[in-house]
């Protein structure tokens, strides 16, 4: 009897293993699609979809003529002009620039040493290496790490020799990070530097 339990045991976890994951993922698929289809008053399943794409696309055709560019111009003038609105506009528009701009940021993954005498790192990216500006002395970069399981993390200034660059692409990097270390990626090579 006992046998038979653990079978049972092991062949149910192997089935919340393979299932819950994919649940999960159509259950957010479909709950945003379903909030997106709500904001279109009419019943036409997906049409909030589209009209979400159509309506960006559209924006990025015009936001890159001529004749927008003064409208850009003021409109960020204007909501740089408000104190908080300010903070919150440009801190989203620079982590959407960090992540699909022109300016990409989290492009070179690295090794960060924790202590100074410990064999602890962390997975992170370096997003910048000259902290002048801030004035934060010559030898310090930023790195930014994140959370395993969320879609947050902390930026830390740490010595430049604490970091090895490493060979990876950044987007599997990320992917690692955030799934705490089990999904699978390529080679993780450390390059020395």
């Amino acid at each position: 009897m006992n046998r038979v339990f653990s079978i049972f045991v092991k062949y149910f976890l192997r089935g919340v293993v393979l299932l819950v994951p994919v649940a999960a993922t159509i259950y957010v698929i479909v709950q945003t699609f379903i909030y997106i289809d709500g904001i279109i008053p009419y019943e036409i399943p997906g049409l909030g979809i589209l009209t979400l794409l159509a309506t960006l696309t559209a924006f990025g055709v015009l936001a890159s003529t001529v004749l927008a560019q003064p409208f850009i111009y003021w409109g960020n003038q204007l909501l740089n002009s408000a104190p908080i609105v300010k903070t919150i506009y440009t801190s989203v528009k620079d982590l959407l620039s960090a992540f699909v701009g022109n300016q990409k940021r989290f492009d070179q993954p690295v090794l960060v040493k924790m202590f100074e005498n410990g064999g602890i790192q962390k997975l992170g990216f370096m997003i910048s290496d000259d902290l002048t500006e801030l004035g934060i002395p010559s030898g310090k970069v930023a790195v930014y790490l994140p959370h395993s399981y969320a879609f947050s993390g902390n930026l830390f200034i740490v010595p430049a020799e604490n970091i090895t660059l490493v060979d990876a692409k950044a987007a599997d990097v990320m992917k690692f990070i955030v799934s705490g270390g089990v999904s699978k990626i390529g080679d993780v090579s450390e390059s020395e530097s």
